[in-house]
């Protein structure tokens, strides 16, 4: 008769994470499912504080805190509240934004949370930001050499594939065209930005085909954590594999552009009632003078 698995302590966490390459000083991006691993002891508290343990204040732990829009559906709040708005990223990330110490952005359907050595500048200027660019939380990660780690999750969950559409400016993601508001914590409502997403789901990102070559080119490391498998990767040498699946197409899926007349995607951004006019200027990569956003 098997016996009954026992529950998984922060050391035993910590220990699993080092031995995937996870270290102190890292900056790294945690996408987790707490279900994946099976017993723990403490639950969603004891993962967080073992990812810190491991890279400790030197380093900067970095989540999603999204609500997806949840809180602009009927009978939803009406309004993202950094403070109090719930994210549906799973119990990892809602326990992580909450603890003293950590920073949660003000983009008002994607949010992200930070601790660490990087976690300010990181955050602060995400509501001046692409969701996804460049100078989002996550680019910033990406700039500064930073990891990616899935627990327990797939590629599905890497976020990080929507920094590389942004960044090359695939045509699918409106550039801030979709406008909620937002409570900050001076109590002042304003109307804040996000990207606009796309009608349709992009089959080289949202449907991870790219993920085969990461695994191919050996770019990823893995490894078990009680029942959870856990993924390690650097974000450069995933930009670089997306990147080149977006320029060249992919598994007979077309690129996003391509100087062929009909060889392009032809997925554009969704068209909503929350939908405005782009605040961003392309030329100077900020929103324009007269956005809301330079007000707070």
């Amino acid at each position: 008769m098997d016996r009954p698995q026992q529950p998984l302590t922060r050391d035993d966490i910590a220990s699993g994470l080092r031995n995937i390459g996870v270290h102190a000083g890292m900056g790294l991006m945690v996408h987790s499912s707490l279900r994946s691993f099976g017993r723990v002891d403490g639950g969603a508290a004891t993962v967080v504080a073992a990812l810190m343990d491991v890279i400790t204040p030197a380093g900067t732990l970095l989540m999603p805190t999204f609500n997806h829009g949840a809180p602009f559906e009927p009978g939803g709040a009406g309004v993202f509240d950094p403070r109090t708005t719930r994210t549906l990223n799973g119990a990892i990330p809602d326990h992580f934004w909450r603890l003293s110490g950590v920073t949660r952005s003000l983009d008002p359907t994607h949010a992200f949370a930070a601790w660490g050595a990087n976690a300010g500048r990181y955050i602060a200027g995400h509501h001046r930001a692409l969701t996804m660019g460049p100078q989002s939380p996550l680019g910033l990660l990406h700039a500064d050499g930073g990891h990616a780690l899935l627990l327990g999750v797939g590629y599905g969950s890497n976020t990080f594939h929507h920094v590389v559409e942004m960044s090359t400016a695939a045509p699918c993601l409106g550039r801030r065209t979709e406008a909620y508001p937002v409570l900050l914590p001076d109590g002042r409502r304003v109307m804040g930005r996000t990207w606009g997403w796309r009608e349709h789901a992009c089959p080289i990102t949202d449907h991870t085909r790219y993920a085969a070559h990461m695994q191919a080119r050996g770019l990823d490391r893995t490894g078990q954590i009680g029942a959870c498998r856990a993924t390690l990767f650097a974000l450069h040498d995933c930009y670089e594999v997306v990147a080149e699946a977006l320029r060249d197409g992919l598994d007979g899926y077309p690129p996003c552009r391509a100087c062929t007349p009909g060889r392009a995607c032809t997925i554009r951004p969704r068209v909503v009632a929350e939908t405005a006019p782009s605040d961003w200027d392309e030329a100077r990569h900020c929103p324009r003078p007269d956005s809301v956003a330079w007000t707070y």
